[in-house]
């Protein structure tokens, strides 16, 4: 009984929060830094979230790097800050941030993704890259 509670102590000492909420506009206009994981062609067809950080964690044929990933978020994000993460509809975002917080990343899983905010009205900015 004794190594279980230790063990549950140790594992909410060593990984950082994971927060899981709905993708809404007010969250995405508080202000929070955004890091949108979708593809190039994803961005052009729907437009980006204002501001937001854009690093393609999976390409089109699903593969990624993440050392590649994270050398890119550490040069935007600073490892103790709370951050969004959002992709088309939430499905990779639900596998990036469980990596990310094994890493100790502060995230905020925008649940619905992209598509749950257009539904909502938000607008979107053109990709301009």
């Amino acid at each position: 009984m004794k190594n279980i509670l230790l063990l549950l102590l140790l594992s909410s000492i060593l990984f950082a929060d994971i927060r899981v909420l709905k993708a809404i506009p007010s969250i995405v206009e508080s202000g929070i830094k955004i890091v949108d994981i979708r593809t190039k062609s994803e961005w052009k067809e729907t437009g980006v979230i204002k501001n937001s950080i854009l690093i393609t964690y999976y390409d089109e044929k699903a593969h990624y790097n993440i050392k590649h990933f994270l050398d890119i978020l550490n040069g935007h994000i600073n490892k103790n800050e709370e951050f969004g993460i959002i992709c088309r509809s939430g499905n990779r975002t639900s596998m990036v941030v469980k990596v990310l917080n094994k890493k100790g990343y502060h995230i905020i899983n925008l649940s619905g993704g992209i598509e749950s905010l257009i539904k909502q009205g938000y607008k979107l900015v053109s990709y301009k890259k």
